[in-house]
């Protein structure tokens, strides 16, 4: 266990160095995550003006947006594509470390590059956020980070079974931003909507850590919450292993 904690922060070193060269590109990246809850809190604070727990809600979800997203449909389906994948199954150590180091490294980057706008939305907006729910967020926030990497990955993976793996995560991205509580916070779901929109994936992989925050959930609701979370890592979890194995059984019969 050890050893595999030393590979993964190498690589994950390596990757935060490797993406020193880009810090343009970076930029670019960074804004291009940043849109969607740009627009939530632009839309929803003009539909319920004076309320505080909005733009709480979206600069926290900016948070969770820049800290959980990722990009495993370039790491790692690109290298499928490419015949990549054959020299890194030959290496001494999971597959799986090399797209999670770069997802690390984007995601610390992703941060970094961030805070100049959180702090100025914090400033705009006069959000306040409470230390307690802050720390309450925190598991939920790494959960959602995990939850997140897992549903990217898997639908990654679809590239040893089609070219279109790009799609397939651009259409999970889409679910994400629709159910994830980009496009309208779950809290605001009409009320027989809403048991539906917590108990999918996608409120565990984004909204649910921006709701701690804001102040918008119960006891009972917060423990359900992560319930949900962990409930879904299990699923996500054991699926991409299995489709991880069948997948490299077929890479390996075409010749790859």
């Amino acid at each position: 266990m050890r050893r595999l904690w030393s590979l993964l922060l190498t690589a994950t070193w390596r990757q935060i160095l490797q993406w020193l060269a880009w810090r343009s590109f970076l930029l670019t990246l960074a804004i291009n995550q940043a849109v969607a809850p740009l627009l939530g809190l632009t839309i929803w604070s003009v539909a319920l003006p004076g309320s505080s727990a909005i733009p709480t809600y979206y600069i926290a979800l900016l948070i969770c947006q820049l800290l959980t997203v990722s990009y495993e449909q370039h790491t790692f389906s690109n290298g499928v594509y490419a015949g990549e994948l054959t020299h890194d199954l030959l290496r001494p150590q999971p597959v799986v470390l090399g797209p999670l180091g770069a997802n690390l490294a984007l995601r610390l980057w992703h941060l970094v590059v961030g805070v100049p706008l959180i702090l100025l939305l914090e400033l705009l907006t006069h959000a306040r956020f409470d230390p307690l729910a802050v720390l309450l967020a925190l598991p939920a926030l790494l959960m959602a980070a995990v939850l997140r990497f897992l549903f990217s990955y898997l639908l990654s993976l679809s590239a040893f079974w089609t070219e279109q793996a790009h799609g397939v995560a651009g259409f999970g991205e889409t679910l994400l931003f629709l159910l994830g509580g980009s496009a309208i916070p779950i809290p605001l779901f009409p009320i027989g909507l809403r048991p539906l929109g917590e108990a999918l994936p996608f409120r565990a992989m984004l909204g649910f850590p921006a709701e701690i925050v804001s102040g918008q959930l119960a006891p009972r609701t917060l423990l359900l919450g992560y319930g949900w979370q962990l409930l879904w890592i299990l699923v996500f979890l054991p699926l991409a292993i299995l489709v991880w194995r069948a997948g490299v059984r077929r890479y390996s019969a075409i010749g790859g």
